[in-house]
């Protein structure tokens, strides 16, 4: 379910293709109800192995982090759970998203064209939550439901987490496929000569050039005179 409440959109698992067709690269969002984590060793298991996940990821979320939790007798306390970077998953999550029926992805950074292409064909999304806040980022976690495949270890293990506006996520890729980081890249490389030649003419008299060379300036080679 999407649903707006104080000019946020929050969404609300179970998350259908309806909910999330409309968003698009940039969109800030909220997540409320269940997030599970999962990362490197949960894709290998599920695709390399072929093993079952005991979760089921159907219109659901994944989270790429590595928390750290305190395990006591009877609870389970979350401490930090901070993104890890998404693009380690680029191999597996087009796949994943097919084979699992996952809706939102949110981790670090962006995802290649796979995740793109899985995105745009199997109707999910990939959300960015940003770096560095693991600690703020267990402050929206209620409870630990229930763990599994905890033979990984603590930060490769699926945590399921009840959460209440988890975020704020910016859309990264949309089910149109758009990659915001794709595009964004494509982008600032098509302006790099355009930036580069003030810069490069604010210190060609800086340059070494020897005499008789031609006057072809080296961005990358830079002296400064004693």
């Amino acid at each position: 379910m999407l649903k707006i409440e104080n000019g946020k959109k929050i969404l609300v698992t179970p998350v259908s293709a309806e909910d999330i067709k409309d968003l698009r690269v940039g969109d800030i969002v909220y997540l409320s109800g269940t997030l599970t984590t999962g990362r490197d060793d949960v894709h290998r298991r599920v695709l390399c192995e072929g093993l079952k996940s005991p979760y089921d990821y159907r219109d659901g979320a994944i989270f790429h982090a590595g928390p750290i939790i305190r395990e006591e007798p009877g609870k389970n306390t979350m401490i930090s759970v901070g993104p890890t970077s998404s693009i380690r998953m680029e191999a597996y999550e087009k796949d994943f998203i097919k084979e699992t029926g996952v809706r939102v992805i949110i981790g670090k950074g962006g995802m290649g064209p796979l995740t793109s292409e899985g995105c745009k064909e199997y109707k999910a999304i990939h959300c960015v939550f940003v770096g560095g806040c693991a600690v703020s980022a267990a402050c929206h976690v209620n409870e630990i439901k229930n763990v599994y495949w905890r033979d990984l270890g603590m930060p490769e293990a699926e945590w399921e987490l009840d959460v209440t506006e988890f975020g704020p996520l910016i859309v990264s890729i949309d089910t149109e496929g758009n990659n915001m980081f794709v595009e964004n890249k494509a982008y600032f490389a098509s302006r790099k000569e355009e930036c580069e030649a003030p810069v490069i003419d604010s210190v060609k008299d800086y340059l070494l050039i020897e005499e008789d060379a031609p006057a072809v300036y080296d961005p990358n080679i830079y002296v400064v005179e004693d």
